[in-house]
């Protein structure tokens, strides 16, 4: 566009000189004339205008020339104080979050988690996390994550928490699953070291009780009284036996609540367990197994997004899409948030601006404003060379008209 401007008032030149010798020749070789004339006058007063808001015309010092690099700083102070003023204020942000719906847009997002979008994104900050993982030191980041659970986990008095879950679990009947799991494991252990149980009894059993086989009579009477035993608990829901476990552990939810001894000793325990090396080495290699186990995931982003993480941020974004109220609730925690972010920091932002501009260097800010304006800068040497021609031919017409 610039390469256009200039060629056309490099014509205009050439029709000017080339119509003069030929003023006489007719008429409207005259207006030609006259035309080219005006036209060269707009088209370089528009040019030095164009051209001294960015740098001096042909370098020359001329004054009120190169405005923009001469004034950067005040531009930045301008600018940052209208940003200040017509965007960065709370009732401007508080009004144009109304008309939003943040929430809405977010769930047509969420719900299409595979669209081209939402799979960049989901890529990029998959990159990001795996990058983090990777750059960061395991070991101490291991480290400093077992401090912070070891503090955290010293300050939690557990034997109350114990309770609490145990006699909750008692009152909704959660533990009969495990009474019956503990009562199979029993069957099946016993199953297993049968032979055990049998030697231990003939071992016990004297001369005479051998000689006679009785010890073998003994130890079937016993393994088959166990194991009626252990099927009456399994299949009698108010077995005594079973009842002894349930007060048991009732028991057990009451000491650790209110029991001073027991909740003592869970927290020695407790200790103890925290101190003991082996847990730290157990929880370093967890962590390890953690952190390879993230960044193989982040490296298959779409396996990530495709399972159920996918799935539970596609349900989000359905619930969010489909249900007015969640919306109305989520666009208003935004919309406070925006509002306190603004009023918060609204202050800083602009200032960021405003310094921002003021590091640029005269030639970097004059390049960003041209670009950014673009072609209409030289649409404005167009026009004023045809404006210019135009006024040209007009005034030649009125001299015509007026003074023959």
């Amino acid at each position: 566009m610039r390469i256009a401007a200039t060629l056309m008032l490099v014509a205009m030149a050439v029709l000017f000189f080339g119509s003069r010798p030929f003023l006489e020749a007719h008429p409207a070789v005259g207006y030609l004339h006259a035309f080219a004339e005006a036209a060269m006058v707009g088209g370089l007063a528009d040019w030095f205008a164009v051209t001294a808001l960015f740098r001096h015309p042909l370098g020359l010092p001329i004054p009120h020339t190169a405005i923009i690099p001469e004034n950067k700083d005040r531009i930045a102070d301008t600018m940052a104080q209208f940003l200040r003023e017509n965007f960065l204020t709370p009732a401007v942000v508080a009004r144009r979050m109304q008309a939003m719906n943040v929430a809405g847009a977010a769930g047509e997002f969420l719900s299409q988690p595979q669209s081209g979008a939402g799979t960049r994104i989901g890529e990029g900050a998959a990159e990001l996390m795996a990058g983090v993982l990777e750059a960061l030191d395991p070991e101490r980041l291991g480290g400093q994550v077992r401090a912070g659970l070891k503090t955290q986990l010293a300050r939690l008095e557990i034997a109350p928490l114990l309770g609490q879950m145990l006699e909750a679990a008692i009152a909704d009947k959660r533990h009969l699953p495990l009474i019956d799991g503990f009562v199979r494991w029993a069957g099946l252990t016993l199953e297993d070291n049968e032979q055990m149980v049998r030697d231990m009894i003939h071992a016990r059993a004297n001369a005479l009780l051998r000689f006679t086989g009785l010890d073998e009579r003994l130890a079937n009477s016993v393994l088959d009284g166990l194991y009626k035993l252990l099927a009456e608990v399994l299949v009698d829901k108010d077995h005594p036996l079973r009842n002894k476990i349930e007060e048991g552990l009732e028991s057990i939810a009451r000491d650790l609540q209110h029991d001073p001894a027991t909740r003592e000793k869970v927290e020695r325990m407790k200790r103890e367990l925290l101190e003991n090396p082996a847990v730290a080495d157990w929880w370093q290699g967890v962590w390890e197994r953690l952190r390879l186990g993230l960044i193989d995931l982040a490296r298959r982003p779409d396996d990530l997004m495709g399972g159920q993480i996918g799935e539970m941020v596609r349900e989000l974004g359905l619930a969010l899409s489909g249900d007015p109220r969640m919306q109305r609730q989520v666009n208003r925690f935004a919309r406070r948030t925006a509002v306190g972010v603004t009023s918060r920091y609204g202050g800083q932002i602009v200032r960021l601006v405003s310094e921002t501009v003021r590091r640029w260097d005269a030639r970097t800010i004059t390049d960003r404003v041209e670009n950014a304006v673009g072609r209409d800068l030289q649409f404005i040497r167009i026009n004023g060379t045809l404006v210019g021609g135009l006024v040209g031919m007009t005034l030649h017409l009125i001299d015509r008209l007026v003074w023959g």
